[in-house]
């Protein structure tokens, strides 16, 4: 199999499109106790029964903090531009106000170690794992953070500076606000909509806050955020009410976000829906979280499809649909629809990179010591191809990153779930690169 992306395709040039590949610390460092590390919400939520499948949690993962230069070396060879990866926020700040030397040398020698194979870094500066004293004191419900991200932002940043060229302040705060404090799925568990608006505000809140120091500290870096969509589609076009939940869904899982940083304010609908629960800016607040971003992080895995007066759950797919190993349609077409939705929003929208993308599927090795991962191959292809037709219909979209380097511990569902272009056997730590890696390596050739 080989990618099939048009001869005419501007991601084929290395001066306009930049490829990469991503991970995230808590996913694949393991080390939770190594060298002054503190425990995160996410070492506490694993340890509470119940929370993650089979009890799984973080202790080694894929043990990334002593294997890094066996990783950095795959991304090396691979041929990507690029490698997205995330700081432990427990590893620079242990205790409140005591910054950790050990856990900055080790994101120096990550940060150096990708400049000497020539690849560029992408640092996420929160990928979900808030250190637990700060939970422990409200954490995301406690606006205080908002302000303590600022600092670690502000230290991270003078340490690193432009030897990283791009930075994200925070990866999908729908995950990290509506997951976390409203479902209860993600840590730290909490289970209610006014906690949900509440850590919304306050994440958006300490992105802005963070923006001006982390300018001043690496002037030559692009400064942006991630967010997560996944568009609304009306289960039957034709029925009004249908065509309303959809569109419900969208201002509060989508524009209830970009809105708020591109326009300073939050959609009208939020505040009709949910008036008792919405969080009410502080003056100044959506003049702070409106600053503005270089970039904008695009993470896109799949649709939802509403019918209205039925649960958030609920999805009834067409006879052809295919599905990934998470059970998530497969729909590449929605990806395409919501760069171009998103660009006719929003007239001052930044350049889009699409931060992660990928699918779980159910790899194994075979008795030839190969893993083909014939799904994931289709699955990139497809959407690659959906990037390619927004950017030829006038979306600026100038980056791509594959999700993800590693199979790794995937929240939730521990260790269940597979996502990597890379096999990891977990009890080994053996890495075998799959047939999508090599796929992707071959695409890589193929560029300018």
């Amino acid at each position: 199999m080989k990618y099939q992306l048009p001869q005419d395709s501007k991601m084929l040039s290395k001066k306009e499109f930049t490829f990469g590949v991503a991970t995230a610390a808590f996913q694949i460092e393991g080390a939770n106790t190594k060298d002054g590390r503190c425990e995160s919400i996410w070492d506490r939520f694993c340890a509470t029964p119940g929370k993650v499948l089979n009890g799984d949690d973080g202790t080694q993962a894929c043990d990334h903090y002593h294997r890094w230069q066996e990783d950095l070396d795959l991304i090396a060879a691979l041929g990507v531009d690029a490698y997205r990866f995330s700081i432990a926020w427990p590893r620079i700040e242990p205790t409140s106000g005591s910054w950790n030397k050990k856990g900055f040398d080790f994101y120096e020698r990550l940060v150096d170690g990708m400049l000497d194979r020539g690849i560029k870094p992408y640092c996420t500066l929160y990928h979900w794992d808030l250190p637990q004293y700060l939970e422990d004191n409200g954490g995301w419900l406690n606006r205080d953070t908002a302000h303590r991200f600022a600092e670690y932002a502000d230290r991270v940043t003078q340490v690193l500076g432009d030897r990283v060229a791009s930075y994200a302040t925070f990866n999908e705060p729908w995950c990290a606000a509506y997951l976390g404090y409203r479902t209860g799925m993600h840590a730290p568990g909490h289970q209610t909509v006014a906690g949900g608006f509440k850590a919304i505000h306050h994440i958006l809140l300490a992105s802005g806050l963070a923006l001006p120091a982390m300018r001043e500290n690496a002037p030559g870096a692009s400064h942006g955020i991630v967010l997560n969509f996944s568009p609304g589609y009306a289960y039957d076009a034709n029925d009004a009410e249908d065509v309303n939940a959809a569109k419900e869904h969208d201002e509060e899982h989508t524009h209830g976000y970009i809105k708020p940083i591109l326009e300073g304010q939050y959609p009208e609908g939020l505040y009709q829906r949910y008036e008792s629960e919405m969080i009410q800016p502080e003056e100044g607040d959506m003049e702070i979280i409106s600053r503005p971003i270089d970039y904008l992080g695009i993470n896109f895995y799949n649709r939802t499809i509403l019918k209205a007066n039925k649960p958030d759950d609920f999805n009834v797919f067409p006879e052809d649909a295919e599905f990934t190993d998470f059970d998530w349609e497969i729909y590449p077409d929605s990806l395409r629809y919501l760069l171009n939705d998103l660009n006719n929003t929003y007239p001052n929208l930044p350049p889009i990179i699409i931060t992660e993308n990928g699918a779980a599927c159910a790899d194994s090795i075979d008795e030839s010591g190969k893993c083909h991962d014939d799904q994931r191959c289709r699955y990139y292809n497809s959407h690659l191809n959906a990037v390619d037709g927004a950017i030829k219909d006038g979306v600026n979209v100038r980056g791509y990153f594959g999700w993800s380097l590693l199979d790794n511990f995937e929240w939730a569902a521990g260790y269940s779930k597979r996502f990597g272009m890379t096999y990891v056997d977990y009890e080994t730590q053996e890495r075998t690169p799959k047939s999508s890696y090599y796929l992707y390596q071959e695409l890589m050739k193929e560029r300018d």
